[in-house]
Order: structure tokens, then sequence, then C-alpha cells
């Protein structure tokens, strides 16, 4: 353990709502052996007060138990996975340890649940839940099986959706989590007009599971129809329920569970042209108890919000933003977060050299990728999805060969405020930036060093927070590997 030696101070508690000053605390865990092109690692989250992170090294699996101040409790090895696993989760109860894996031989493709105590130790049997065979040559040989899980974490679901064409192949398997057995099982096919593509699942606190399914058309792939499909335990068939978008195309639409007032909140970036810019944002509220949706809203952007695109051209200043969250608000309203995310490719003849590039050696590449992570928006809204405010959090990141896996960042939410950490870096330098925001929008910044001398390079963008105070990130140094945990 190592308490870091710089304290970072926001200079405000807008991030807590009650305006004093406040210190961070941020404590490293010793170092153990790592490997980026090979290793794997999650955070688990706390179980019985304990933290818990896992690794890997050499098709070796391991816990690691953290106590408060960091200090290694205990180190469990996970034997009973086998050599090769992929797609490993991690589902934290205050007294047990859910996790889900896929473990691939040849074309077979097996999904596998566990159980394990407050200490680590597996119990019982892992649970097969089914196997598939797939093409040696399929992109997606490891991406097989998915699972939405409640946020009360009751329900469990595990599903298979194949995107075929006009076709969506889905298969799905409740997991009954008290026996750990599966339940019931699901074989179910949906057809549109055009080329479909599906998003991440959802399963509500009463175990309804929901699959948004959305077309593709266009040079851009905008969507011209928007469904959520609706399965209830006892269900046999898909429930449609379709969002009317009339002459209007959406862009990568986006959902979240509020199990408070019983809605399922939907927002998309919007263009009325099949190959336009971003013109705004559609918001609707789906009702769970009616299972319908209210009528979509269409909130353009402003001229002063485009005016605060860095000079950009106007009109296509805001194509490159991706939604990445919607932070649903008490009142029913809601916070959109998104993220301007770009690649670019360049010849090895004129590389460029980013802070962290040397983890993946681009030099030895033909073609060079290049991560483009850049400022943040955050726009609010009421629970009539009227806007009340928006801002941008300014960074620009840039890294090559490495899937931006240092860009991008932490969402830290405390209920009375965000906070937004992430690496802030060049090709010189780099600092850790931790910026808060109040309910009106508000920004505070503050800043500590990181990376540099003896710190370790952060990855903010795989941290997970693991109480109303405390974010847990995952740090790098050559080839080892430590978490900082974060005390506000």
């Amino acid at each position: 353990m190592k308490l870091i030696r710089k304290f970072l101070v926001l200079l405000t508690l807008l991030l807590f709502a009650n305006n004093v000053t406040n210190a961070q605390r941020v404590l490293y865990s010793e170092y153990a052996p790592y490997d980026v092109d090979k290793s794997s690692m999650s955070i688990v989250g706390k179980v019985g007060g304990t933290l818990y992170t896992f690794r890997s090294l050499d098709n070796e699996y391991f816990l690691d138990a953290y106590d408060d101040a960091m200090n290694k409790t205990a180190t469990v090895v996970l034997d009973f996975f086998p050599a090769k696993i992929y797609n490993v989760r991690f589902v934290a109860y205050p007294n047990k340890i859910l996790v889900l894996y896929q473990r691939q031989e040849g074309t077979r493709i097996t999904q596998y649940i566990a159980m394990l105590n407050e200490v680590g130790i597996l119990q019982g049997r892992p649970l097969k839940v089914e196997e598939k065979r797939t093409s040696f040559f399929g992109t997606s040989n490891r991406e097989v099986f998915s699972s939405a899980i409640s946020e009360n974490k009751e329900h469990l679901v595990v599903y298979s959706a194949k995107d075929k064409g006009k076709t969506i192949q889905f298969n799905g398997y409740w997991i009954d989590l008290v026996n750990l057995k599966v339940v019931k099982k699901l074989k179910l096919k949906h057809k549109a007009k055009d080329i479909i593509n599906h998003s991440e699942a959802l399963v509500d606190n009463e175990g309804h599971f929901y699959l948004p399914v959305y077309t593709s058309i266009g040079n851009r792939n905008f969507s011209d129809e928007y469904t959520l499909l609706h399965l209830s335990f006892a269900a046999t068939t898909f429930n449609k329920i379709h969002l009317g978008l009339g002459t209007n195309f959406l862009e990568y639409p986006f959902q979240k569970i509020d199990n408070i007032n019983n809605k399922i909140h939907f927002a998309s970036f919007y263009s009325t042209k099949r190959n336009g810019n971003n013109e705004g944002v559609a918001a609707a509220t789906f009702d769970i108890n009616t299972k319908s949706f209210d009528a979509i809203h269409y909130l353009p952007f402003d001229d002063e919000m485009r005016g605060e695109t860095k000079g950009k051209r106007r009109e296509r200043a805001l194509n490159e933003f991706r939604i990445n969250q919607l932070i649903v608000k008490s009142d029913g309203g809601f916070v959109v977060a998104a993220e301007e995310i770009f690649t670019t490719t360049q010849s090895t003849f004129m590389p460029g050299i980013g802070f962290y590039s040397f983890y993946y050696s681009p030099m030895m590449n033909q073609v060079i990728r290049e991560y483009h992570y850049n400022d943040i928006m955050l726009l609010s809204y009421d629970a009539q999805s009227k806007q009340e405010w928006h801002t941008f959090l300014r960074k620009e990141q840039y890294s090559q060969e490495d899937g931006g896996m240092f860009s991008s960042y932490s969402l830290l939410n405390t209920g009375g405020g965000l906070g937004f950490m992430f690496n802030d870096f060049n090709n010189r330098r780099s600092r850790i930036q931790l910026t808060s925001v109040s309910a009106t929008g508000q920004q505070n910044v503050g800043y500590m060093d990181a990376g540099r001398g003896d710190d370790p390079d952060w990855l903010p963008r795989l941290g997970k927070q693991i109480d109303a105070r405390e974010i847990v990130v995952p740090c790098l140094r050559k080839k080892q590997i430590c978490f900082a945990k974060i005390v506000l």
C-alpha cells in the first residue's frame, strides 16, 4: 500500500451539494504481475466490507481481497476456471459473488455461472447454461452469450441475440439465482423491414426483460425504426412496442431503467435527413406499468450549444458525439452524458507518438490506428423531457493502437452531483482530472499528478464506484498492475 504523495482538493463540494472544501485521499494497493496483451482484470466490488478485484496471468485466475486501507488480505486462486475463458462478469452481493464466464473449445462456446461465498470460495458446481457451435472464422465467437441482471440483483437472464440481415435470432435462459439453475428457455425470431441491430438488454426489478432493437440505413447507419421487445417470465412470444419516429432518424439509441418510477428513459441523437447531421436529442419515456411510450420529444441543439464546439463547422460539430450514459434523477428527469469519439489511421512513415503508446509499440504496424476521445457533453432534462441546462467538460485524449484504453472517463454519482474522472494527457505528460458537476450544471475542476516518477498509469474508463464516496481505478506500470481507491 502507498498513500499518494499529493491530495486532490476540490474547491467546492458541489459534488455533494453542501458547498464546503473537501480533500481527496487516494490509496494504492501493492503491485502484481500483469501482461497488457495477455491478461485481463476487473473490479468486483465490496462483499462483506472487503474489496475484491480480479486478474489473470498465464491462464491462471485470481481474486485479490483488500481491506479499507488497500492492504491485501488474501488471494484466492480460481482453480475451477478452465485454461481459456472469456467475457468474465462479476456481480457482488453483501455476502456472495456471482460469476459469469464463457469457455471456448474449438468451435464450441459454453456459458457457465458460478457462485462464490463471501471469502471467494466456490459453492457447489458451476452451472452450465448452454453450449453453442460457431465458425472458426466468426468474428463474434467470444460474444455468443450476453447477460442482463436487474438493479436489485434478483433477476438474471442469459441470452444470445444474433443479428442476421433483417432478422434477430434470440435465445433466452432465465436463471434461478437461489438454486442456481435454468428455469426457462425460449427461442424466438424478430423480423424488421431493414437491416436490424440490437443493443444491451435490460431487466427491471420485477424480472421483465427488454431487448432494444433498431434498424440501420443510409451512409451513417441511422435508424428509422425503434422497438422494445418485451418478455415477462410467463411469455412465449415477444410483446413488440414501437416508438413512432415519423420522418426522423435516430443515431445509436440509448436507454436506462428507472426502477423507482417504473420507467425506461430513452435518448438518442436525431436527424431529419437520412444521411444528415445530428440536429438534437430525441427523448421519450416508456411506462413499465402500461407497456407504452409517451410521445417522443425532439429537442434541437441551439446556436449557443453549437457555438461552444471549438470553432468547427457548426452543422457537423456534434456528429462525433456518442451517448455513453443516462443518469436518472430523483424527480423523473435525466442527464445525457455524451462523448466525442472517433478513430483515424496513418502510415508508419509519419507516426505520431501518444503518451501511452509505448504499451503497444505502434511502430511495428504498417498502419497505425489513432484513438481520439475528446469533450464530454452533458444535457439535463426534467421529467417532461424539457431541457434545463447543458455544459461541456473539455478534454483532448489521443493514443495509438490501444483501443483508447487510457482514454474516456469514470463517472461517480453521489446523488447530489456528478464527478467525471479522466486522464488529461498529450504526447508529453499526463495528469488525472476530476471535474464535479452540480445539479444546476456548474463545474469545478481539480487535478493531481499521475503517471510521473513512481506513479502508475491510470485507466479511469475501467474504474468502478464501490460506495457513495469511493471509486476504484486499475493502474498499470510496465508489466505490473495495482488498484487505486479514491476516497471522497
